[in-house]
């Protein structure tokens, strides 16, 4: 038991080096502010859209969340949204960025706090950590999910290489390319990551399977 333990703290340690190092304070609030701002003016709808492609592979929010954190952004002062009338659709909601709006999301960006966030939770990483309780079948359990953890990471990397074709598309549009250099650093951020991930789950396997 206490073999399976011993294993089971190295790679958990491993991932949590991993963790510690690409996980920042994030504001959800302030990412929305800044696609607002890139975009100029935006309904509901279409950021909940772009955020799903952009932003979310960095920190994943539930479409009810950003609904929720527009209407509070609104109340702060930080937006101003426009009802538009339409004819034979639903009358939408447009939001664009106020000065006060501005003023918050450029003092976040120039802020110096990049002491790690509230989002190290990690239920793959809890039931490993814990697996040795199960013994031979932890193992084996163990090692399937690593393997499905790989071809998950592997799926997440094609989707970045398809975002970042994106962003180079993106700029080509002068109102958009001072924008996309940034946007690229961020989903070459989540490919190390994923790669990094890999490697980990590779070794975490190899672990495991020495005493098979």
């Amino acid at each position: 038991m206490q073999k399976f333990l011993t294993q089971y703290y190295t790679f958990a340690i491993l991932n949590l080096l991993n963790i510690i190092k690409g996980v920042f304070t994030l504001s959800l609030k302030h990412g929305l502010l800044g696609l607002v701002s890139s975009e100029g003016s935006i309904t509901g709808y279409e950021l909940n859209k772009i955020f799903k492609t952009s932003l979310n592979y960095i920190w994943h929010a539930k479409t009810s969340q950003i609904y929720r954190e527009l209407n509070a952004m609104e109340s702060f002062g930080w937006l101003v949204s426009e009802r538009i009338v339409q004819q034979e659709k639903p009358n939408k909601k447009a939001y664009s960025i106020t000065a006060e709006g501005k003023e918050e999301l450029i003092k976040w960006i120039l802020s110096s706090d990049i002491k790690p966030g509230n989002e190290m939770k990690n239920p793959l990483l809890m039931r490993i950590f814990l697996a040795g309780e199960a013994e031979e079948e932890g193992r084996n359990q163990t090692i399937k999910l690593l393997r499905e953890y790989k071809k998950y990471c592997k799926a997440y990397i094609a989707n970045l290489y398809n975002a970042i074709e994106g962003i180079e598309l993106e700029s080509l549009d002068e109102k958009k390319s001072k924008y996309t250099k940034y946007w690229k650093i961020t989903a070459l951020s989540g490919l190390a990551s994923a790669q990094s991930q890999i490697k980990w789950a590779e070794k975490a396997i190899a672990i495991l399977e020495e005493e098979i």
